[in-house]
């Protein structure tokens, strides 16, 4: 994986860009289908989903169906697993602010040690059949897969710890050199 585009419409998408350039992919801001050109992975980051829902052009939003169902991995983060639910990406039931307001943000590790930020963080209600669990914490899931799509109820870009962004794009080939 190379050029991973970061949804750029609302939102903390500066975070996710700046993970995913420290793990050596070029990351690009999307905010159009053009945008799109040579993408090969996508982040649906966190922010506010109705207004990232609402701001997606027909356009954008065909382009965008089209990178996932040409088999793209997509990381959907927070409000972004709200998004890939609500178009339909994500066989999975989610209640938003199902851990408190900002106010009742926090920071903890999943059951695997995974660091855990929640902002405003949705609950995964019910997973499809073919949604695995990935990672929980205190038993409930916090981070699931379904197909190449990886959708996180937390913030993994706001952490030190770079293992969600590697399980989703893992790290670009790199042209050997001789020296």
């Amino acid at each position: 994986m190379t050029r991973i585009g970061v949804l750029a419409l609302q939102g903390g998408f500066h975070a996710h860009l700046s993970v995913l350039r420290s793990l050596g992919h070029e990351a690009v801001e999307v905010r159009s289908a053009i945008d799109l050109a040579g993408v090969e992975g996508l982040v649906l980051p966190g922010g506010e989903s109705t207004a990232q829902l609402s701001l997606l052009s027909p356009g954008l939003r065909a382009a965008l169906d089209r990178l996932r169902s040409a088999g793209a991995p997509v990381l959907a983060t927070c409000a972004g697993a709200v998004v890939a639910v609500e178009l339909g990406w994500l066989d999975a039931q989610l209640r938003r602010n199902a851990y408190g307001s900002q106010l009742h943000s926090s920071e903890g590790l999943a059951d695997d040690g995974t660091p855990i930020i929640m902002i405003r963080a949705p609950r995964f209600e019910s997973l499809g059949p073919a949604v695995e669990v990935i990672t929980s914490s205190g038993g409930e899931p916090v981070l699931v897969r379904s197909g190449a799509l990886l959708a996180a109820t937390f913030h993994p870009e706001l952490a030190d710890d770079l293992r969600v962004h590697k399980l989703a794009f893992g790290a670009p080939r790199r042209a050997f050199r001789s020296e």
